[in-house]
């Protein structure tokens, strides 16, 4: 049963008889072919002939190329002064960039120096020695219940009519609004 299988799984190549494949797709030369040289074989060479051409006048230049050639030419000067402009903007750019950064720590510094300067318990101080400022009594300070949620109440002097007229005073208010939003 195993050497049927074997028999099987060979490939069709290794029935082939004799020494006409022996495992390579090059062609087998014989002994006498190996030795003997080929001889070389030289192309003939032609002898070129240039063909007769019949070579036409030059035209007159035409002026829609004239024309073509120029607006090419100012549109890439245009294009060349664009991107002189779009450098010098850039390094304007960057240079207020720079100062604006210097600007900020100048300000940080101007602001601390500005709280430092003026002491709250210092003025205190000195307008409660001269007089023009007292401290408040307990009956002077009064406290905002803000526990409630805010609230708005509109005081109008219209009171509301009531009735058509009512009715009709309404009506012309939304029409009002309306115009209004269209406005």
């Amino acid at each position: 049963m195993a050497s049927i299988a074997k028999r099987k799984t060979r490939s069709a190549y290794q029935r082939i008889p004799g020494t006409a494949y022996d495992g390579s797709a090059a062609r087998r030369l014989e002994r006498a072919e190996v030795l003997e040289p080929r001889p070389r074989v030289r192309p003939r060479e032609r002898a070129v002939s240039r063909p007769r051409v019949q070579v036409r006048e030059a035209g007159r230049v035409s002026i829609f190329a004239v024309v073509g050639f120029a607006a090419v030419a100012v549109f890439a000067a245009l294009l060349l002064m664009s991107y002189v402009q779009l450098a010098q903007i850039s390094d304007d750019v960057v240079s207020l960039k720079r100062e604006m950064t210097t600007l900020q720590s100048d300000e940080a510094q101007l602001r601390a120096e500005y709280a430092l300067a003026y002491d709250l318990s210092e003025i205190e101080q000195k307008l409660t020695a001269d007089g023009s400022m007292i401290r408040p009594d307990d009956s002077q300070i009064c406290y905002v219940d803000l526990s409630e949620p805010d609230a708005i109440e509109f005081l109008t002097e219209d009171a509301p009519v009531k009735g058509v007229e009512g009715v009709i005073r309404s009506i012309q208010e939304i029409v009002g609004e309306v115009v209004e939003y269209f406005r």
